[in-house]
C-alpha cells in the first residue's frame, strides 16, 4: 500500500528557522522540495545562503569516533548543543597535544629508517665506516651496481683498474664498496658511473663502528621511538574512550543539527514589509500532517498551509510504502523494478503471495521446503535480511506443496500424495490427447495471472485518466474481454463444451482484437483530439495490422511462459530420482545416506537458485509488464530528531 502524502508550505521570520526545524519538523518525517522551484511564480523570491556552523566540530567529532571504532551498544545520552561543543573542543585541543609529540616521534623514526635502508645492504663490511672515509691516500665510495653490469665490470674492466670492489648483498644488484687510489679517483669514478654505479653516501658524523654495529644501535633506538609512539596513542585512545559515550552523544547531536540546518539549501526567502521570511516546501503523510498541524496551531511565529489541490503542485509525490511486516520483505523485489508512482497500485502483497506460491508450486518438497522455511526465517531473525525472510516464505510454500506431491526429500512414496504425482498424472484433453495435468494447470494458472494484471492495468489507467489504457490496449477492457474469452474458449473445449466455445469465438474475439488495431484513432475520438489519424490511412492500417499481428504472439508466449511452473515440479521429481539412483535407493539395496544428503543439499541450493531467478522472472516480465511502470520516487526524510537539553 502506498501512504496518503500531503503537500505543505511552511513559513515564518527568517531568524526562526532552526527553531521551528529542531522543535516541530525533526520530531515528523518530511521529505522536503526545492522550495524556489515550487514557488517560480512568487516576486521578490531568493535563496537562502547560510553558511553551516556545525560542519567543522562535526567533523573533528567524526573523527573521534572513527578512532574509537564502531559503535557497540552505547547507551548514548542527551546533550546539549554547548556541551558538545565544549566536550569536542577540549579533546581536540589536548589529542593536539598528544598528536605534536606523535608527529616528532614519527620524524625520528623516518630519519631511523632511512638509515637503516642505507646500512643494511652492508651488514657484511668488517671494517669500520668511521674508519674507511678518513683514508688519507684511498678514497672508499659505496654503492649499487645492476647485476648485468657487474658481470661486464669483472670480465672487461676489473683486472685492467687500480681499484678493489667488495660485495657486501646481492639482490637484483650488487650492493658493495670499491676502493681507489687518490690519483686515479676520477678515471674509476668515471668508469663506474659509466656501468650505471649508484653511490650511497655514509659520511655521516654519527656513522662510527662497522655496519652491523650502527645497524643493532639503530634497532635499538627504532625500538625505542616505537615504543613512544604507542605509548601516545595509547594515551589518545584512552582520552576518547573516558569520554566514548559523551563523544559519540556529541556527534549524533551535532550530525542532526548539521542535517537540520542544511534545510536551508532547500529553503527559500521572501522580503515582506522590511521583514524576511523563510519558505519551506514539503510532502509529509496525510497522518503526520494532521498531527503537525495540531501541534503548530497555537504558534504565532509559523504558518502552514496544507495543499489537497494536486493541480496547484509542479511535483509529482513521492512514494512510501506501508506493508504488514509479513509482506515488506518483498518491497526488495518492487524497488529492485522500480517505485510504483503515486497514483499506481502497490503490487508487494500481489508479489509476496504470487511469487511464494509459484515457487512452492516449482518446488515443491516436504524436507527441503522446510530446510528453506527454517533457515530463511533463522537468518532473517538475526542478520535481518529482506531476502531472507523472501526464502522462508517461499520454503514454507514449497512444503505445503511438498506434501501435494507427496515428495520428502525425493522419497515419492514415504507420505501419500494429497494431489498428485507432478511426473505421472495425466488428463486427457480433447483434440490433443493425454497431456501432463500440472502442465495443463500451470497453463490455466498463468491465463488467471494474466487477466488479473489486466485488470489491475485498468485499475491504474482510471487512476490517472489513460484512456487507451483504459479501454482500448492490449491490457485494457479490450485486452481483457479478447484474453478472457481466449480463456473461457480454453476451458470449454477442454470440458468437452465444443459448441458454446465457437460461438463465444466468433463474438467476443474479433470485436476485441478491431479495437485493438483502431486504439489510437479512438482514443483520438474519444479524448475529442483532431485528426482521428495521423498520416496516410493506408500505411495506418498496414502498420497497425502487423502490430496486432505482434500482440498475438505476445499474448501466446506470455502464457507459455507459465509452462515452467509445470516443468520445474517435474523436473525436481526427475533430479531426485537420480540422486536416489545413485543412492541405490531405487534398487532395494542398501541406501548410500551420504550421497542422499549431497545430493539433497546441491539440488536444493542450485534449484532453489534457478527456481527463485524464473518466479522473477515471470513476475517481472509476464505480470509486471502488463500492469506496473515502476517510475515513482522514494520518499526520503531529510530532517533528524534533535534531543535538546533546557
Amino acid at each position: 500500500m502506498i501512504e496518503k502524502m500531503k503537500f505543505l508550505s511552511i513559513t515564518g521570520p527568517k531568524a526562526d528557522i532552526d527553531r521551528v526545524v529542531n522543535q516541530y519538523l525533526a520530531k515528523y518525517e518530511i521529505h522536503l522540495e526545492n522550495a524556489m522551484a515550487q514557488l517560480n511564480q512568487v516576486q521578490n523570491l531568493s535563496p537562502f545562503i547560510q553558511i553551516n556552523p556545525y560542519k567543522e566540530v562535526l567533523a573533528k567529532a567524526e573523527e573521534f569516533t572513527g578512532l574509537l571504532g564502531e559503535e557497540k551498544q552505547l547507551k548514548l545520552r542527551d546533550i546539549s548543543l554547548e556541551e558538545a561543543t565544549e566536550l569536542i573542543d577540549r579533546l581536540g585541543s589536548e589529542l593536539s597535544e598528544i598528536n605534536v609529540k606523535c608527529e616528532e616521534e614519527n620524524k625520528k623514526r623516518t630519519k631511523i629508517v632511512e638509515d637503516l635502508n642505507l646500512v643494511s645492504p652492508f651488514l657484511k663490511l668488517p671494517g669500520d665506516i668511521d674508519q674507511l672515509v678518513h683514508y688519507r691516500f684511498v678514497q672508499v665510495r659505496f654503492g649499487r651496481i645492476a647485476r648485468e653490469y657487474y658481470e661486464k665490470f669483472k670480465t672487461y674492466v676489473y683486472d685492467s683498474l687500480d681499484t678493489w670492489f667488495y660485495p657486501c648483498h646481492e639482490d637484483e644488484y650488487v650492493w658493495g664498496v670499491y676502493f681507489v687510489p687518490w690519483t686515479r679517483m676520477e678515471e674509476v669514478d668515471a668508469v663506474f658511473s659509466s656501468l650505471h654505479f649508484e653511490r650511497i653516501y655514509l659520511k655521516k658524523d654519527y656513522y662510527y663502528g662497522t655496519p652491523q654495529e650502527i645497524y643493532d644501535k639503530l634497532r635499538v633506538e627504532l625500538n625505542a621511538v616505537d615504543k613512544k609512539i604507542a605509548e601516545y596513542k595509547s594515551q589518545a585512545s584512552e582520552l576518547l574512550k573516558k569520554d566514548a559515550v559523551s563523544v559519540f552523544s556529541a556527534k549524533e547531536k551535532l550530525s542532526a543539527l548539521s542535517v537540520n540546518f542544511d534545510v536551508r539549501k532547500v529553503a527559500a526567502c521572501v522580503k515582506e514589509h522590511h521583514e524576511t521570511f523563510y519558505i519551506l516546501c514539503g510532502w509529509m503523510t496525510e497522518e503526520d500532517s494532521i498531527a503537525f498541524a495540531k501541534e503548530i496551531e497555537n504558534d504565532a511565529n509559523l504558518f502552514c498551509i496544507i495543499e489537497d489541490d494536486k493541480y496547484n503542485i509542479n511535483v509529482q509525490p513521492p512514494t512510501k510504502l506501508k506493508n504488514p511486516k509479513i509482506f515488506k520483505p518483498f518491497e526488495m523485489y518492487i524497488k529492485m523494478y522500480g517505485l510504483p508512482a503515486y497514483n499506481e497500485m502497490d503490487p508487494t502483497i500481489f508479489v509476496a503471495i504470487t511469487y511464494s506460491f509459484i515457487f512452492g508450486a516449482m518446488f515443491g518438497d516436504v524436507g527441503q521446503g522446510l530446510l528453506l522455511a527454517i533457515g530463511g526465517l533463522i537468518l532473517y531473525k538475526v542478520k535481518n535480511m529482506d531476502l531472507a525472510a523472501i526464502i522462508g516464505c517461499a520454503g514454507v510454500f514449497s512444503t505445503i506443496f511438498g506434501f501435494m506431491y507427496g515428495s520428502f526429500f525425493g522419497f515419492e512414496d514415504l507420505i501419500p500424495a494429497l494431489w498428485l504425482k507432478p511426473s505421472e498424472a495425466m488428463l486427457l484433453i480433447p483434440g490433443l490427447g493425454n497431456m501432463n495435468t500440472v502442465f495443463v494447470v500451470a497453463i490455466v494458472f498463468g491465463m488467471f495471472l494474466i487477466l488479473l494484471t489486466m485488470i489491475f492495468n485498468i485499475i491504474n489507467a482510471v487512476r490517472s485518466r489513460d484512456i487507451e489504457n483504459i479501454i482500448f490496449s492490449q491490457n485494457a477492457i479490450c485486452g481483457l474481454v479478447f484474453y478472457g474469452a481466449l480463456t473461457v474458449t480454453i476451458l470449454l473445449y477442454i470440458t468437452g463444451h465444443a459448441l458454446p466455445a465457437t460461438v463465444v469465438l466468433v463474438v467476443m474475439f474479433v470485436i476485441p482484437l478491431i479495437l485493438i488495431m483502431l486504439k489510437e484513432p479512438l482514443t483520438r475520438i474519444v479524448e475529442k483530439k483532431t485528426p482521428a489519424i495521423e498520416g496516410g490511412k493506408a500505411m495506418y492500417f498496414v502498420q497497425s495490422f502487423f502490430e496486432l499481428f505482434e500482440v498475438m504472439l505476445s499474448y501466446l508466449s506470455n502464457t507459455l511462459s507459465f509452462v515452467r511452473v509445470g516443468a520445474f515440479a517435474v523436473s525436481h521429481a526427475a533430479m531426485m530420482g537420480v540422486v536416489l539412483m545413485l543412492a541405490g535407493a531405487e534398487s532395494g539395496g542398501s541406501i548410500n545416506w551420504l550421497i542422499i544428503i549431497l545430493g539433497n543439499a546441491f539440488v536444493c541450493a542450485m534449484e532453489g537458485l534457478i527456481v527463485g531467478i524464473q518466479v522473477l522472472r515471470l513476475e517481472y516480465y509476464e505480470m509486471f509488464s502488463r500492469f506496473y511502470k515502476g517510475s515513482g520516487r522514494e520518499f526520503k526524510p531529510f530532517l533528524k530528531n534533535v534531543k535538546t537539553n533546557h
